[in-house]
């Protein structure tokens, strides 16, 4: 089945990103794929975030924003946009993150030839003020299985790319953390495997204070939602949690 240039529906969940938030919409309007739509929901934002969206949209139509009544976390305002989105594919983009200009074009060719229901791609890390690292977090060189995301979260949210024909519309749980993990591995628990793009497509954003500068407090938390979420035993969530820890110092703390 021939398939051509199928529309990608961009979920931005936004809340008081007015230092960011045009850097990454500008990432997206740069793209050399141009079946998009961007669906950004702001989460009751205090500052003046909504002002700068409501520009754009003004000059592409292509960018949605929506308004959540109530602070409601990232989870809540991304399955708005997921449930509002009219494209093929689900992608992700938070509002302090950026995309490289084929990150489209290069994504989308792969999931066609490879016939991938969900994937996801390498990516790079860049200071608060936008300074690049040098270092970037490289993806395995094989699909990716459930058992396999939780001994190592290699999928990113402003990387992950999933396909509605085949998967349908699939949410995020209301947690305020850990609810964009729960969604990928909801998605391998369905038998489905994501394929990795070993290409440097986004680069995540370091902001100093946000709840994954502080990885190391949330060790508790995560043997929780191992075990409340995932219905996994003391051992097999102690056996990923001890997995996680280091691959969250390898990922956020070795520069």
């Amino acid at each position: 089945m021939k398939l051509e240039n199928p529309k990608v529906s961009i979920v931005t969940p936004l809340y008081n990103s007015e230092r960011f938030i045009d850097q990454a919409i500008n990432s997206v309007l740069a793209q050399d794929y141009k079946n998009w739509e961007m669906l950004i929901v702001d989460d009751c934002s205090s500052d003046s975030s909504i002002n700068i969206v409501g520009t754009y949209t003004l000059i592409d139509s292509r960018i949605r924003l929506f308004r959540l009544t109530e602070n409601s976390g990232s989870g809540v305002a991304r399955n708005l946009a997921i449930r509002e989105a009219t494209g093929r594919f689900i992608a992700f983009l938070d509002s302090d993150d950026v995309w490289h200009p084929n990150k489209l074009s290069l994504h989308v060719k792969v999931m066609i030839e490879s016939g991938a229901a969900f994937s996801h791609t390498s990516y790079g890390y860049m200071y608060e003020n936008g300074t690049k690292y040098k270092k970037t977090f490289r993806v395995s060189d094989s699909w990716v299985d459930y058992r396999q995301l939780l001994r190592r979260t290699e999928i990113s949210c402003l990387t992950a790319m999933y396909d509605v024909t085949v998967i349908g519309k699939i949410y995020m749980p209301n947690l305020r953390r850990k609810q964009d993990y729960a969604l990928w591995l909801d998605i391998l628990k369905k038998g489905h495997k994501s394929f990795p793009l070993d290409k440097v497509l986004a680069w995540y954003r370091q902001v100093e204070g946000s709840s994954t500068s502080s990885k190391s407090k949330l060790i508790i938390k995560h043997y929780q939602f191992l075990r409340k979420f995932q219905n996994l035993s003391r051992i097999e969530s102690i056996y990923f949690s001890v997995f996680w820890i280091i691959n969250g110092a390898i990922r956020y703390y070795i520069k």
